[in-house]
């Protein structure tokens, strides 16, 4: 199925005041979007997000960057993948984390600095995290290669077919690496899905400094399809991105989403985000969030699935469950070995890497023994 939309005004199901407009390309059955699930994911992805943000300020993180305002961008892309798929985030994606079974503790090592990054594929199909901005999208179009010389693509096999989700920010548009990997998605056919969360900001830089059209008016330039939806719209965002990766599961090729939406929170703890935007600003998209449109919705019942004070009620008990055990599982992260830079760098270490890490291994033991 092709879903492309006018590059002016993002294609949206749900209104601000969670209004429901049903049409035909939103997935159902057992493709639809469960409207409760997604709730509850995107007020347990926003604690966690907070959490994060006390614990820096507290001195046990170094630093965090949130994505307050950006949960319906991510839980409606993040409920659209299958297992077998690979997710390239880039620092932000704590909401596609979180649907895709991440264990929310493990999201804090980077910014603890008890991890050096790194990823092995066996054990989980999600990067944590990139930092380098749009470095991300190259390596997602470099598995994509990989998946296709496995042949799995277009089998019609729904448990083998697999895609990559690579996230980016409207910022990363402007790097060249962002646009090596459109050239190669495109004239490789690669079954890359681009999600790029345009949040308005690029640190300090807005979008009307970096692009004259929208975002998804880029892909066409390199030869693929470009949707533009509401980021603050879950049942929308899930759509496209369901559309977006059936298509290139089964060998259609690369698209580019374009989720408009808004970081209402600093780029990062350690941004001051007044010195060059307003306040007022912030308050207009605010009166757009995610989550109450979503609320309202389910509060009135009208999509069949409706929320009551008993779900509220135990939603709020694992929120405080959450919050309770990323606390204690952040202070609880071991210190990283002096081998761990040395390990998930290649998937075989040639000689070389191994006579630099045997050797710093033997001076950090001699160091310790030094001490001893």
């Amino acid at each position: 199925m092709t879903f492309e939309t006018p590059s002016t005004d993002p294609w949206s199901v749900l209104d601000a005041k969670g209004v429901l407009r049903p049409e035909g390309r939103i997935p159902a059955g057992d493709d639809a979007l469960e409207l409760r699930a997604a709730y509850r994911d995107m007020v347990l992805a926003r604690r966690v997000d907070t959490e994060a943000i006390a614990l820096q300020r507290q001195g046990e993180l170094g630093l965090w960057p949130s994505m307050l305002g950006q949960e319906g961008a991510q839980v409606g892309s993040g409920s659209a993948l299958r297992p077998q798929d690979v997710v390239f985030p880039t620092y932000r994606e704590h909401g596609v984390a979180w649907c895709f079974g991440i264990d929310p503790v493990q999201l804090l090592g980077l910014f603890r600095g008890t991890t050096m990054g790194g990823w092995d594929p066996r054990e989980r199909n999600f990067y944590l995290y990139s930092l380098v901005i749009g470095a991300q999208t190259l390596h997602a179009v470099g598995y994509a290669m990989g998946i296709v010389r496995d042949g799995d693509v277009g089998t019609g096999d729904q448990d083998r077919d697999r895609a990559v989700l690579v996230f980016l920010g409207d910022g990363a548009l402007s790097e060249g690496e962002t646009n090596e990997a459109f050239v190669w998605a495109a004239a490789q056919n690669l079954p890359v899905v681009f999600f790029c969360q345009n949040n308005q900001w690029a640190i300090s830089a807005p979008f009307s400094v970096q692009s004259r059209i929208p975002a998804a008016d880029r892909a066409r330039g390199f030869g693929f399809p470009g949707v533009r939806v509401d980021g603050n719209d879950v049942i929308a965002c899930h759509a496209a991105t369901h559309a977006a990766l059936t298509n290139a599961r089964a060998g259609g090729g690369p698209t580019l989403i374009e989720a408009v939406t808004y970081r209402r929170n600093p780029h990062t703890t350690s941004d001051d985000d007044l010195r060059y935007r307003t306040a007022s600003e912030n308050q207009e998209w605010e009166a757009r969030d995610p989550i109450e449109r979503l609320r309202l919705l389910l509060t009135r019942g009208d999509a069949g699935e409706w929320i009551d004070e008993a779900f509220v009620t135990d939603l709020a008990r694992e929120e405080q469950e959450l919050a309770e055990r990323l606390r204690s599982g952040c202070r609880a992260l071991p210190l990283p070995a002096p081998g761990d830079p040395f390990a998930h760098t290649l998937e075989r270490t040639p000689s070389e890497l191994a006579r630099q890490r045997d050797e710093h291994l033997a001076f950090v033991a001699a160091g310790a023994g030094e001490h001893a």
